[in-house]
């Protein structure tokens, strides 16, 4: 059975709520990534499907069944951590089928699916090494065969990739884009304050903060057209700008810009969100003057920080040949289909 369904879940500590009336659907199938700061609310969403913490009020259902009063062990969920939780004295085949003994598989169909689970997350060469003999990438596979073999409907990622570093983080992304592949009746929640992990393996994006959900929906609606000012500046990178909301569009610093997307009330304060790539440089349409605070090269792009009436604006573009130097009067530009204009007081899903 899969799906997971938060009904108005909250949880406490000592009085102060750290998950405030949660309602969401993880559908089967779906990797749902709740993405957030640091005491968002993301990691205890995740801690109260997996049993580990039990909701002061709400239900916690899985696969259509409630599973709030359940232990652990009877919600038929695998789990992986960022720390991996490897036993160090067990050789990678006997920490796989750790659970499978554990939930008392019978013993004869055992060694099958743990080969399965290991074929699966390409660690079956390494069946007979202990933890100590792998790189941290391969530990990490090890926990993720671990959490399949025994074939769960709701497969629980805790910043599972965070320990890794720059290389082995992208290698395990395809890895695990392809497990989910592979894995079309498993139901994925993934919890990560990384946005390029958040838009790069889910099918869907809950942001969260400050113990609510803010929004919900799929990489690309959060990323062209976000709801509020914290999905656009936690989901991808953002220039936020205060604007006045005119007939065809708006006026910052002075200046009228013609816009596609987004309407609100003529004379109302607003913001506008366009993305530091989608600026360019030089005259072009909503063209903006200012002047070059700092340089960034990135290797294959440059990216400027350029100050507009004392706000600092973002422009990523494609490596320079010549930089502009600090103090330079430039211009950029977008086009009006290339923002979004976010009224104002818009702060919760």
């Amino acid at each position: 059975m899969s799906g997971i369904r938060f009904d108005s879940v909250s949880v406490a500590y000592a009085g102060t709520t750290v998950l405030d009336s949660l309602d969401l659907t993880v559908e089967p199938g779906e990797v749902m990534a709740l993405l957030g700061p640091s005491g968002s609310g993301k990691t205890t969403a995740l801690r109260a499907v997996a049993g580990f913490v039990r909701p002061v009020a709400g239900r916690v259902l899985i696969g259509g069944r409630d599973v709030t009063a359940l232990p652990p062990h009877q919600r038929g969920i695998g789990m992986v951590v960022q720390q991996y939780a490897l036993f160090p004295h067990m050789r990678v085949e006997d920490n796989v089928a750790f659970g499978l003994k554990a939930g008392k598989a019978p013993k004869a169909g055992i060694p099958g699916r743990v080969l399965e689970a290991l074929e699966m997350t390409g660690m079956a060469a390494y069946a007979k090494r202990y933890p100590r003999e792998l790189s941290g990438g391969q530990q990490q596979r090890v926990a993720i065969a671990r959490a399949l073999a025994i074939r769960p409907g709701v497969l629980l990622l805790d910043e599972p990739l965070s320990a890794l570093d720059a290389q082995l983080r992208s290698g395990m992304l395809t890895e695990l884009a392809r497990l989910h592949r592979e894995l079309p009746d498993v139901s994925i929640l993934y919890v990560t304050h990384d946005q390029v992990e958040a838009l790069t393996l889910a099918d869907r994006i809950a942001v969260m903060d400050r113990a609510r959900l803010q929004d919900c929906g799929t990489p690309q609606e959060l990323y062209r057209a976000p709801r509020t000012e914290f999905t656009a500046s936690f989901v991808g990178n953002a220039n936020l700008l205060p604007v006045t909301v005119a007939e065809a569009g708006a006026v910052f610093e002075g200046r009228p810009l013609a816009l596609d997307r987004g309407r609100a009330a003529p004379g109302s304060t607003a913001t506008l969100c366009v993305r530091p790539h989608l600026l360019g440089l030089g005259d072009g349409p909503n063209s903006l003057r200012g002047t070059i605070a700092e340089v960034q090269w990135r290797g294959s792009t440059h990216r400027l920080y350029v100050d507009i009436g004392g706000h600092r604006v973002k422009a990523d573009l494609p490596e320079l040949r010549e930089t502009p130097a600090l103090g330079d009067e430039v211009t950029l530009h977008f086009e009006p289909r290339d923002a979004v204009l976010l009224a104002a007081g818009v702060s919760d899903a």
